[in-house]
């Protein structure tokens, strides 16, 4: 192979790596190898990547020299201080005009400072969501490209053909400027966290208040798959419900419930208490999972703490069709949720989010890609400054016909002693949202009693006044001192 030959370089040789590169062979690129193990680069080339058109390099150098100009390089590394190593070592080597894409699960706080520490050096940073697994890589993952505009130009052909399509769209498009395409990730995996707890909470009611055995749950499922739910995490769930061990017994009851994470639930989670948005459902998913990691305390407390003691006594088919429709009026909850995260971070930010995009991104090769994505598209392309996906008149629609659902299932939950917390979350956010009265005055009235932070009159907005509510507390209010 001639220098300079390589359309495109992918440093991180894990499975996801691989397979983005045999994803990238097969559209026809010319893709170099290199992994910082570099043994890995040649027992790829002699396994994997055998009959392929990929190259391998022996170190950063070697790499570079390798790659046609505009250079582009993918990193595909953990994130954090392994992404920086790396930058740190590829500056040097590169000139203005080539690219870094950082493919991983990076804060998109890091990508935004690598955008702005690289301005200056001509060399363009993007930060890329890559969502779909393993599969996803090989054959089509969700991608979400942002950071300097100028490389879109020269990555757009490389990456649309090798992500998703839906309805032969590509699942790929420009995101927004610095850290745009990060954040967009990490909301997805939000999304992801609340959509996974949804669905164990189903699960778990399904189990302990109407008692179904696991093989009719896999055919609830595998029904729910073919309707208004129609997702891929609906439809693994399935299949997880369906699969027997080697033992010819269910494996899923077999499996130790405390959840692992990874950090983008958390994150998102983070970032909406930090940009003021009540994305409750997500953090409830994060919660749970932190929960589900005291099985030692929780174990000791199910000898000591009761439960309610009430049996279900209902209509089971009647219960399954209320789970179903609270099911579906949750995600599109979590949904809304996500969206309201975006939009305030992109004003805050100053980012151009085209968020019938983004919906179109997640509408293939992602974990969250579901049905309803395609009417998420189509309620930004009617109104791209709809505030809220549940004023949607599609939504709205959908959300107060399953409404009485989603009471159904959160009462009964609670009465049995179930627990169903993003069930809950989604209810809970459902009711305060659509409330035009709040008890956030008494909380305003709290906070000016002890602390003097003052409050508006319902007759005059914008104009803050402090009371001394007990006689003896002065007419100084705290905001006199933040002047």
């Amino acid at each position: 192979m001639p220098q300079n030959e390589a359309d495109i370089a992918l440093i991180g040789l894990a499975v996801m790596g691989q397979n983005l590169i045999l994803n990238m062979n097969d559209k026809g690129y010319v893709v170099c190898a290199f992994n910082r193990t570099v043994s890995k680069v040649e027992e790829f080339l002699k396994n994997e990547a055998k009959g392929t058109k990929v190259i391998g390099a022996t170190s950063l150098d070697d790499m570079v020299s390798k790659l046609k100009r505009p250079r582009k390089i993918v990193l595909l590394v953990k994130a954090g201080f392994a992404v920086d190593e790396f930058v740190k070592k590829l500056i040097p080597l590169l000139s203005k005009g080539d690219i870094i894409i950082d493919g991983g699960n990076s804060q998109y706080l890091d990508t935004q400072k690598w955008c702005k520490d690289l301005s200056g050096t001509g060399i363009l940073y993007v930060g890329m969501g890559v969502s779909g697994g393993e599969d996803g890589a090989r054959y089509g993952p969700s991608l979400m490209p942002g950071g300097h505009p100028a490389a879109w130009p020269h990555i757009k052909e490389i990456f649309q053909a090798i992500c998703a399509k839906a309805n032969d769209e590509p699942c790929c498009d420009w995101v927004g400027e610095d850290g745009a395409g990060h954040f967009v990730k990490m909301v997805h995996n939000g999304i992801e966290y609340g959509d996974m707890q949804l669905i164990c909470e189903a699960y778990h009611l399904m189990k302990d208040v109407i008692g179904i055995e696991q093989d009719e749950m896999a055919k609830v499922f595998d029904e729910w798959n073919k309707g208004e739910l129609d997702s891929f995490l609906i439809e693994i769930t399935r299949d997880i419900l369906k699969y027997k061990d080697s033992d010819g017994k269910y494996l899923l009851p077999k499996i130790r419930d405390t959840a692992g994470q990874k950090g983008t639930g958390k994150w998102t989670g983070i970032s909406a208490l930090e940009y003021g948005v009540p994305v409750t459902l997500i953090g409830e998913a994060v919660f749970s999972r932190c929960l589900s990691a005291l099985k030692d305390e929780r174990l000791e407390a199910s000898k000591v703490l009761p439960g309610s003691g009430h049996k279900f006594t209902g209509d089971k088919v009647a219960f399954l069709e209320d789970l179903r429709r609270a099911l579906y009026a949750s995600k599109l909850i979590s949904y809304a949720q996500g969206f309201m995260l975006l939009r305030e971070a992109a004003k805050v930010n100053k980012w151009n989010l085209n968020y019938g995009s983004i919906a179109l991104m997640w509408r293939g090769g992602c974990i969250i890609r579901s049905a309803f994505l395609g009417n998420i598209k189509d309620a930004f392309t009617k109104n791209p400054q709809l505030t809220n996906l549940l004023l949607d008149p599609f939504f709205s629609e959908r959300i107060s016909s399953a409404q009485s659902s989603l009471r159904t299932v959160v009462a009964q939950a609670a009465l049995v002693g179930v627990p169903a917390p993003a069930l809950s979350a989604a209810l809970a956010f459902y009711d305060g949202y659509r409330s035009g009265v709040l008890p956030a005055n008494l909380l305003q009235a709290q906070r000016d009693y002890f602390g003097a932070h003052t409050y508006e009159l319902l007759h005059n907005p914008g104009q803050f006044i402090h009371t001394n509510w007990t006689g003896h507390g002065g007419k100084i209010s705290a905001s006199t001192y933040n002047n």
